[in-house]
């Protein structure tokens, strides 16, 4: 097998590993690409091709994320991941490792761990690798790492519970949570949020986004049900999509481009917080990119006559 062939084989499993270190599909895509230019001007051949490169993209991963920690403190607004719509690796015996930590919840809660903790946890927890390999990636004793993984697992378990409903489960609750949103229905909206649900928007201080968060299921049902209508009336449409392993829409203005993507985290048969990615910076990887600016004036525009018209009355 020819390097090029063995570093493709591996490329789902190196990007994997970059995104839950970064939580950034174009810095993982630049992690991986990094690596294979180590290992493409490297003259030597491994024992493990995989030990190797995993390592090597590990590296570069901690490295870049040092430096994003920076930014995301000066970040305006709640930091969440880019959208991931589809985790290239696939791994029968780790699915539900795979499936819960790539999830937005998830991986805010790794936003918590120091980039050798986040590191530690990924490499092990994530994808089972030995503590021998993860030492050799993140440059610590396999004792060191014994205990970085302890305070990360402490802090993880602390954040939230794993996510226990089954795919068909997610399904039929996103399907009737999009239909009633559709229809505007508060009563079918509300039905579904959990009493302490609640709505976070990150738009980075480049999008219009809410405020503050929206706590608690009937004020988020009625504000839900209250913008989508009007959001239909200038074209702007939802498809819905898996969003890093957990239901979603992606929203769309009529010449179908990403306004923003919509994520929900469902657990015990209820959705218990909804995010919404609408910072440009965040869904180029998606498509090209809508001007919400000027989708937020006219949705302003379409609603002024019956405000005005509210206001006699």
């Amino acid at each position: 097998m020819s390097k090029v062939e063995e570093f493709e084989e591996l490329r789902p499993l190196l990007f994997s590993i970059a995104y839950r270190i970064l939580g950034s599909v174009g810095e993982a895509e630049d992690a991986v690409q990094e690596t294979w230019l180590r290992f493409d001007g490297s003259a030597t051949r491994p024992a493990s091709t995989k030990a190797l490169l995993s390592a090597a993209v590990t590296r570069i991963s901690i490295d870049v994320l040092r430096s994003a920690r920076v930014r995301r403190e000066a970040y305006v607004g709640p930091w969440f991941p880019e959208p991931l719509l589809a985790d290239p690796y696939q791994d029968p015996e780790r699915s539900a490792e795979l499936a819960d930590s790539v999830s937005m919840a998830a991986l805010v809660l790794l936003e918590r761990l120091s980039p050798l903790e986040r590191a530690v946890f990924v490499l092990r927890e994530v994808f089972g690798f030995g503590f021998d390999d993860v030492a050799a990636a993140v440059g610590r004793s396999e004792a060191a790492c014994r205990q970085l993984l302890v305070r990360a697992r402490r802090h993880m378990e602390a954040g939230r519970p794993r996510f226990e409903a089954v795919r068909k489960e997610r399904e039929e609750l996103a399907s009737r949570f999009f239909d009633a949103l559709r229809e505007g229905d508060v009563a079918g909206l509300r039905e579904l949020l959990a009493a302490d649900v609640s709505m976070v928007g990150d738009g980075g201080g480049k999008a219009p986004q809410l405020a503050r968060a929206v706590i608690g299921a009937e004020n988020v049902a009625r504000l839900l049900a209250s913008v989508f209508p009007w959001m239909a009336r200038i074209d702007v449409t939802f498809e819905p999509h898996e969003v890093n392993g957990q239901p979603g829409a992606i929203f769309l203005d009529r010449d179908g481009k990403v306004l923003h993507i919509l994520a929900l985290d469902v657990l015990d048969g209820q959705i218990q917080t909804i995010r919404s990615v609408i910072n440009p910076d965040k869904l180029g990887h998606v498509g090209p990119v809508a001007d919400a600016w000027a989708i937020d004036r006219a949705m302003r525009q379409a609603r002024r006559p019956t405000d005005q018209a509210e206001a006699r009355t």
